[in-house]
């Protein structure tokens, strides 16, 4: 069994479970969840949309930009299996 190296990196799975909860999630509330710095949050968003796991939507709340994050059908579906191969391996000790 083959786990997916992006969403098993802690922190972006940690940003995938929550993004799997919620319609989006704004960089600031990422931010003060994750308790990433700016960069080190960037960076990880910017990897799990390259993958096509989250969706990156930028609009201006008046003169202020907002960053907000969704989760893409294909990080709903790469999440569910990682966490179905987890279950495997929990079942048969075997990875």
């Amino acid at each position: 069994m083959k786990f997916d190296k992006i969403i098993h990196e802690p922190a972006r799975l940690r940003i995938m479970m929550i993004l799997s909860g919620v319609e989006s999630a704004d960089f600031n509330f990422l931010l003060s969840t994750l308790g990433l710095s700016k960069g080190n949050l960037s960076r990880h968003v910017e990897k799990l949309e390259l993958a096509g796991y989250v969706k990156i939507n930028k609009i201006f709340k008046g003169k202020i930009p907002n960053t907000s994050y969704q989760l893409t059908k294909k990080g709903t579906n790469a999440l569910t299996q990682y966490w179905k191969n987890l279950d495997v391996i929990r079942r048969t000790g075997q990875i």
